[in-house]
């Protein structure tokens, strides 16, 4: 079954479908943050009705770069820093699959930074998992974007002298228009994040906290966490983009602090998505293209782009 034919269809999925049959058991280090983000996300796959060959799962270099390994559905393993652009080729030449792209937190805030920024800005209609441990994990505990002032590593053995970024705030500033924070030991706020944020008609930003024991064994392991919606001791209006930003510094503070705070942060229905923004100028189809390629009957001598090309040959 192709991901043209699967996409619509009416049956019930379980969440087993996306184990691989070859390789079943990750091989991440025991404890590791990993392993809650992919539980979740095959049961959030599951519960928006998603078959694996309706799904797409993006990811780059690092720990969570595994995640399509032992996630059983299309997959793209990308150079560092660069999951999203190959996500979002894929989601315009296929806007029927669900297009899930993951990276830590030095592939994306930091290698990949740059095309985070502007993939929220477009508001490009797929979903981003950033697996935030605070450190470089696979290759063996240096320095990361997200890793707090002060942090020892084999990058900065004197401590790092830089204040961490600040992800949510950096997500809203860009353009995302869904930004939440969750942690690998709240595995059912995390499923329910990324249910809503697969079902967002746009960019979805998670900022999903992964604890490292192997090589940030000083790092909080996110728990006690504080969820913001359940707490009377918050209360904002996600829709609001002033009290988003105010509610979002407060958390990044209250981390550096050793208080974990999750939630929603930000939700904009309203907000086209870069694909309705392309459909409404007519510079994208109804259709997908990559039926295009499926199609021998198209007649694609009647592409512009063939014709410019004649002009050069």
């Amino acid at each position: 079954m192709s991901a043209f034919n699967a996409i619509g269809e009416d049956r019930e999925i379980d969440r087993d479908e996306f184990t691989p049959g070859i390789e079943p058991q990750p091989t991440w280090c025991p404890g590791c943050g990993d392993f809650g983000v992919l539980k979740a996300l095959k049961g959030a796959m599951a519960e928006i009705g998603r078959s694996p060959e309706e799904s797409l799962v993006v990811t780059g270099i690092g720990c969570s770069g595994k995640l399509n390994s032992y996630f059983d559905s299309y997959g793209f393993h990308t150079i560092h820093g660069r999951s999203l652009p190959i996500a979002r080729a894929a989601k315009l030449a296929n806007d029927g699959l669900e297009v899930v792209a993951a990276g830590g937190d030095g592939d994306g805030y930091g290698i990949g930074g740059n095309h985070f920024i502007h993939t929220a800005r477009e508001n490009h209609d797929m979903t981003y998992i950033v697996f935030n441990n605070e450190i470089f994990g696979l290759t063996k505990g240096q320095t990361s974007p997200t890793s707090p002032k002060g942090h020892k590593s084999k990058t900065q053995p004197g401590g790092s002298a830089k204040n961490p970024l600040r992800p949510l705030s950096l997500s809203l500033t860009a353009g995302s228009s869904y930004v939440a924070r969750t942690a690998a030991v709240n595995p059912n706020q995390a499923k329910e994040i990324l249910v809503e944020a697969m079902e967002h008609d746009g960019f979805a930003h998670i900022d999903f906290l992964t604890q490292c024991p192997t090589w940030n064994k000083d790092a909080r392991q996110y728990v006690p966490y504080i969820d913001v919606q359940e707490s009377d001791d918050y209360d904002f209006d996600v829709t609001d983009r002033r009290e988003a930003q105010e509610m979002m510094y407060e958390t990044e503070d209250a981390l550096n602090e050793g208080t974990v705070l999750t939630g929603r942060y930000f939700v904009d229905e309203d907000r086209p998505s870069y694909q309705e923004e392309k459909r409404a100028i007519g510079e994208m189809p109804d259709e997908p293209l990559a039926e295009r390629y499926m199609d021998d009957e198209y007649d694609w001598d009647a592409e512009r782009s063939y014709d410019l090309l004649d002009r050069h040959t």
